[in-house]
């Protein structure tokens, strides 16, 4: 029998055993991915939110943008646009970054804002990119950053389509989703596991690394919704597309490209279907609304010619991609020998992808390859040198390869590129730790600890701090 924690505002009700809420602040339509809580929510947003829920939840009611119902918020519209000012940039780096195709950008750009434009809620400060990661995905940030990936853009095959996928997306945006279940989910822990539980995270070395890097595991945490969430954004999204000038039709093709998926390359989708499963429901509802509601917009145009055109350079290395999502499946599952031999396929094919060149470096780093790890992420470097993730990787390869002066100048330059990851301190210790410099290196341990006091690496700075004096022993008692 699971424990229900009364939330206030109107009796709606808390499951004490939803914990997801640092995941729920990357809204994915099929599963968005984030990086670590030190780049979303910190413990100090943490504790000004919950605070509401200390002092009264009873207050925390608002109207639903979409619906007018009664909605538990204790999230702001401030703090939504604060959150995913802060989580966004980290998790679209995660992602390998924007593609270094600035038309294809600002198509997506275009028809999104297009969908925007006709929400409940168009002031917010919307974004869109097509990122090179090739996982089949989506995802939205509260406030309306929306990343594609690769993987997701090779799928479909019409603008019909991708404003489907863009429509669901503003539909969990408008409608908060991602704000009402943190909110929730920020009263269940306050209630029954404490602020110290909320900021806990996997200790094992395979996660830390992974968690780290932002990448090898960084699509293994996504965002739970509600079969009604869902529900709630596919409707939304098809009144969007309507408005917008799209025809129904794109919302049941793009149901249908991936239950095709489902069927014939199930590794391609495992992280989609994980949260988010593709069921026969949502298919026949998109049709029933196609035929009935929506019935005068259908027969618009799809625009499959100008979003194949658009999409021209992403399917002139479809192979290469495809072999990099056998791989992202391969170490997901701990197989990094076999992804390597995928890797280097889609590298034969692609020899200048930077995702590519980053997931190289990572199955070397899987392999103990440190020096060819810090090649490949230097090659990476040099192919997107406006993006951090290279820096991060070539700097943990170096500093696993022992060459702490060189990794320390890889971590300095990602820490004044991309500000705000726990991580990065940690990291800088360890370097100034290898050369020798300890009392620099203590700095940045307790910076790291200020930041991350239940982090991936809180263990070690422990340890440390301790057996050199700066920390007292936590005694067995406590």
């Amino acid at each position: 029998m699971s424990t229900r924690a009364h939330s206030g505002c109107g009796g709606a009700t808390v499951p004490a055993g939803e914990t997801g809420g640092r995941n729920a602040l990357a809204n994915g339509l099929y599963g968005g991915s984030i990086g670590h809580m030190g780049k979303e929510v910190t413990r100090r947003d943490f504790v000004a939110i919950a605070g509401a829920a200390a002092a009264g939840v009873a207050a925390g009611c608002a109207t639903n943008p979409t619906t007018g119902r009664t909605q538990f918020m204790l999230v702001s519209e401030a703090q939504e646009v604060d959150l995913d000012r802060k989580a966004a940039p980290h998790q679209f780096s995660a992602d390998y970054g924007p593609v270094q195709d600035p038309g294809l950008n600002s198509y997506v750009g275009e028809v999104g804002m297009k969908l925007a434009a006709v929400t409940h809620r168009p002031a917010m400060p919307y974004s869109f990119r097509v990122l090179n990661s090739v996982v089949v995905n989506g995802y939205t940030f509260p406030a309306g950053s929306v990343g594609l990936n690769r993987g997701l853009m090779v799928a479909m095959g019409s603008e019909a389509e991708l404003a489907a996928v863009l429509g669901h997306e503003l539909g969990h945006v408008n409608a908060r989703h991602a704000a009402e279940r943190m909110s929730k989910n920020m009263v269940a822990m306050a209630m029954v596991t404490g602020i110290a539980l909320y900021v806990q995270k996997e200790n094992s070395e395979y996660a830390a690394l992974a968690a780290g890097l932002g990448g090898l595991g960084a699509n293994a945490l996504l965002c739970r919704y509600s079969r009604d969430d869902e529900r709630e954004a596919d409707a939304l999204g098809m009144e969007y597309m309507s408005r917008a000038g799209y025809g129904p039709e794109g919302m049941v093709s793009l149901m249908d490209v991936f239950r095709n998926l489902h069927r014939s390359k199930p590794s391609a989708v495992d992280l989609l279907f994980s949260t988010h499963p593709m069921s026969d429901e949502r298919y026949e509802t998109a049709c029933r609304l196609a035929a009935g509601e929506y019935a005068a917009a259908r027969g618009r145009a799809d625009s499959r010619d100008r979003y194949l055109d658009r999409i021209g350079g992403l399917l002139r290395i479809r192979g290469a991609i495809e072999e990099m999502q056998n791989a992202q499946a391969l170490l997901m599952k701990k197989k990094p020998a076999e992804a390597e031999a995928r890797l280097k396929s889609a590298l034969r094919q692609a020899p200048d992808d930077y995702a590519g060149l980053l997931m190289m470096a990572k199955c070397c780093m899987a392999q103990n390859r440190a020096d060819e790890a810090a090649r490949y992420a230097d090659r990476a470097k040099s192919v997107y040198p406006s993006e951090a993730h290279a820096l991060q990787v070539s700097g943990f390869a170096k500093l696993s390869g022992g060459r702490f002066d060189a990794a320390m100048v890889e971590f300095e330059a990602y820490e004044t590129k991309l500000p705000g990851n726990e991580n990065t301190a940690f990291f800088l210790g360890r370097c100034l730790e290898g050369m020798g410099r300890r009392q620099e290196c203590v700095a940045e341990y307790i910076r790291y600890r200020k930041q991350a006091p239940a982090g991936a690496y809180a263990g070690y700075v422990q340890n440390r701090l301790v057996e050199w004096g700066y920390l007292k022993p936590v005694s067995k008692g406590r």
